[in-house]
């Protein structure tokens, strides 16, 4: 009889299929099978503020840790950019899976792009970083809170409540929202949040057997870069309450890239980073020593 793997996982539409996507992989290349046990966590219930004033994008994960400690589930899977840089002591990320689209998405029923908004248009986005950047282009612009699901976001857009809305490209093409994309705010103009667009799976420290396991089904080169995007937010002891964007590369000589940008949160302060190298946790950290050098850390401050 073939051991059974239980997968703590959030409730909403992306989240299962993030899970089912790794549950699918793990049936099929190693001897267990899967179920999944999905919870609401802190951070879905309270959608009345943004998560930088409620605590961070770790609020998606208490539960779902919890859950691991108590013997009720094995691993959790999430996607690598709701995932703290310093994780708890008892825990470690052991896989990494292809990255998907890193790109934010510009979605809107009457615009084709950012720079085409009406002065004083509504834009609305969950994350210091997307508002930061949208200011960096457009000052004139109004951007405003936008929490829920990718489902109840865009529902909002569609009640006219937002001219434009700014979503992560990779859970709308999973989704099956592919055409609500009307055009994708790319590097090297605009930055993604570190690691977005990759699936992980979180477990225990003490379960070597399952890490191990579960460690040769990780996509090397999406795990190096997440890794060196980790060790740069790590270092600048980043999280959601300060706009960090990220996006390393993987090259076909085996060298990886890394350009980091730090915002202020009206985006008048903008400074940037790049290096290429080997080793990932130590071009993280050198992209972020470079920023730290050029004031990152007085205008991290301005958003914590």
């Amino acid at each position: 009889m073939k051991k059974t793997i239980t997968i703590a996982t959030r409730e909403s539409a992306l989240a299962l299929w993030q899970s089912n996507y790794v549950a699918s992989i793990i049936e099929a290349k190693t001897e267990y099978k899967t179920q999944l046990l999905p919870m609401t966590t802190e951070g879905d219930q309270r959608l009345e503020v943004t998560l930088n004033k409620i605590g961070g994008k770790g609020l998606f994960l208490k539960e779902l840790e919890q859950s691991m400690l108590a013997g009720h589930a094995d691993i959790a899977v999430h996607s690598m950019k709701d995932v703290p840089a310093n994780l708890p002591e008892d825990f470690q990320i052991c896989a990494v899976f292809p990255r998907a689209d890193e790109s934010d998405a510009f979605v809107s029923n009457y615009h084709a792009d950012l720079m085409s908004l009406p002065t004083g248009s509504v834009v609305g986005t969950s994350s210091l970083r997307r508002q930061a950047q949208v200011l960096a282009l457009r000052q004139d612009l109004d951007v405003q809170p936008l929490r829920g699901n990718v489902n109840s976001r865009l529902q909002k857009l569609d009640d006219g409540q937002y001219a434009a809305i700014i979503l992560a490209s990779a859970g709308l093409i999973r989704l099956g929202f592919d055409e609500r994309i009307k055009s994708r705010l790319v590097a090297p103009d605009w930055l993604p949040a570190v690691s977005q667009g990759a699936v992980g799976i979180e477990c225990l420290n003490s379960n070597q057997e399952l890490s191990a396991v579960l460690g040769e089904l990780s996509d090397l080169q999406t795990w190096q870069c997440v890794r060196a995007e980790r060790a740069l937010n790590l270092k600048l002891d980043g999280s959601c309450s300060v706009a960090i964007g990220a996006l390393a590369n993987y090259h076909i000589d085996d060298t990886i890239s890394l350009k980091a940008g730090v915002f202020s949160p009206d985006g008048t302060q903008v400074i940037t980073a790049r290096q290429q190298g080997y080793d990932p946790i130590e071009l993280g950290e050198y992209v972020a020593m470079d920023l730290l050098s050029q004031g990152a850390k007085d205008i991290l401050a301005l958003g914590a």
